[in-house]
């Protein structure tokens, strides 16, 4: 999927302003609402962008621990297990990984005690041999995208 530099400029308004109408982008651009309309249902059909629901704050929703929950499988039962983690409301990721490990988590809970509790349902899933824990301190960048638009937008230019 190539992104030129009106993708790029179309996906910064995105990320910088959610909630903006598609016609306020449009004037915004200073393109025509249907050229941009055309733009956002290729970035769709292409999956460079993969939803519109809210960013949510786990921390704010009650469960502000963060962990990384690596996760070692018996040989052949990787699905059942990525499967039976997917009933976990406290899992919000799941990577099947190489190094150490079969499997990254990441795991939010209440308190420590609860993230003790949702280790131990993890350890009692069929085909789970291991796991290992590490409980994130602070964030110190978060979740983003718009550099590597901003690079790739940047690359399209050359």
């Amino acid at each position: 999927m190539a992104v030129d530099e009106l993708d790029t400029r179309i996906l910064r308004l995105l990320l910088e302003q959610p909630l903006t109408s598609v016609r306020e982008y449009a004037r915004v651009l200073g393109i025509a609402r249907g050229t941009l309309q055309a733009r956002l249902d290729r970035l769709e059909r292409d999956g460079v962008i993969t939803g519109t629901a809210p960013s949510l704050s786990p921390a704010a929703l009650g469960h502000p621990v963060l962990a990384f929950v690596h996760i070692e499988v018996t040989q052949g039962h990787l699905d059942e297990v990525g499967e039976a983690l997917a009933a976990v409301p406290e899992i919000v990721e799941a990577f099947s990984i190489t190094g150490g490990g079969d499997l990254l988590t990441r795991v939010v809970a209440r308190d420590n005690a609860h993230l003790e509790d949702v280790v131990q349902k993890l350890i009692s899933l069929p085909g789970v041999v291991r796991t290992r824990s590490e409980v994130a301190l602070r964030e110190r960048v978060p979740h983003r995208l718009l550099p590597l638009v901003e690079s790739i937008g940047r690359s399209a230019r050359r």
